[in-house]
């Protein structure tokens, strides 16, 4: 007689993990550049994002806010971005609150998921940013983060940076926003060199997504400087090759140490050029950048009108069908002038930006 085997037990089922939890931020970006930012978030990010408006009322230009259920990590990866903060919503009769036991539990718990991103020793000063920052309640909620949280009291913007505010909608209670770097994303690590007048780097990033940046690509940026352009490119994606001309030999020195300092010196190309005279033959190059002198810290008005012509007549030469280059100059009207003579240069976009109390505009044009 056969006797039946004892069923197998069904197996276990692994418990889910939790959802992550899902946590309201805003973006600080160049003003006139909030809506490829919020692209760059929507690519990189895809469905942990969720994009919101900000009321008007009250909202300097250039913000911007999101929910995002994922790491921090991610968020530090943006590249025109200026700054990107935490956002805790307090429904609390004033600041004081603050120092309530629930509401100061949660704010060190948001502390500590932003110094868990870095590197142990990234943070060693804070910093408050509130209205009425010098009363009473203001210097107890300093003290009681400097005991809870072992960071010195910074007396300029510290690195772990808090701003204490009203609800922009209107509703009754606080918001802290907590940054979640120890400096603006804008301020990036490669820069070891500086030179004045150089391009903020988050609007050079987005010109190069202007120019849709592709792996077989020749870029050039004309009058290259400090080598922001040039960098910026190589960290949107490889390309074929990626060339920088300039004729002043301080602001090549200065580009090399930055491309050494962003590991790029193997893969980009710096050459003591003329703009107005490249050594490229014609139809060579995919994609170009330029941040032509404003005629403020480089060059003069009177300059740029004959400059102008002869870099967009040389940048055509050496430009293949369809290539698109973007410029950023404050000389509009200049360029609107040229550009509506041009029979080789056909305007894609015109985009005003906000820039250290400047209002340029970025050019993108396509070769016809």
């Amino acid at each position: 007689m056969m006797t039946q085997r004892p069923p197998k037990p069904a197996p276990k089922r692994r418990p889910r993990p939790p959802a992550p939890e899902v946590r309201r931020f805003e973006a600080n970006v160049v003003e006139g550049l909030e809506a490829i930012a919020r692209r760059e978030l929507s690519v990189h990010l895809d469905r942990r994002v969720t994009l919101h408006r900000l009321p008007k009322a009250g909202v300097a230009p250039g913000a911007f806010r999101f929910d995002y259920a994922g790491g921090l990590r991610a968020l530090l990866r943006m590249r025109t971005v200026q700054a990107i903060y935490m956002v805790r919503f307090y429904a609390i009769p004033r600041p004081r609150a603050l120092l309530g036991d629930q509401a100061f539990r949660a704010l060190l718990e948001d502390i500590a998921l932003v110094r868990a991103a870095h590197p142990p020793q990234a943070f060693r000063t804070f910093f408050i940013s509130a209205a009425g920052e010098n009363t009473a309640v203001m210097k107890r909620l300093r003290t009681a983060l400097a005991e809870a949280t072992g960071l010195s009291e910074g007396f300029e913007e510290g690195d772990l940076l808090l701003r204490v505010r009203r609800p922009l909608d209107g509703r009754e209670g606080w918001e802290v926003l907590l940054r979640i770097s120890p400096r603006p994303l804008a301020t990036r690590s490669w820069r070891v060199c500086d030179m004045e007048g150089a391009l903020n780097a988050t609007v050079a990033h987005a010109m190069v997504l202007m120019t849709d940046p592709r792996p077989y690509d020749i870029f050039l940026n004309i009058g290259c400087g400090s080598g922001t352009f040039l960098v910026e490119r190589l960290l949107a994606g490889p390309a074929r090759r990626v060339l920088g001309c300039d004729t002043n030999p301080e602001a090549l020195a200065c580009a090399r140490e930055n491309l050494a300092a962003a590991g790029y010196t193997q893969v980009a190309e710096l050459h003591d050029w003329d703009a107005r005279r490249l050594p490229l033959e014609d139809g060579s190059v995919d994609a170009l950048c330029a941040d032509l002198p404003f005629g403020h810290l480089v060059g003069s008005h009177a300059d740029n009108v004959t400059l102008y012509p002869a870099l967009l007549t040389e940048a055509a030469r050496v430009a293949r069908p369809g290539t698109l280059f973007a410029l950023i100059t404050h000389e509009v009207r200049l360029m609107q002038s040229l550009l509506s003579e041009s029979t080789v240069w056909r305007p894609v976009n015109e985009q005003r930006i906000a820039l250290g109390g400047l209002n340029p505009r970025i050019f993108v044009l396509q070769r016809i």
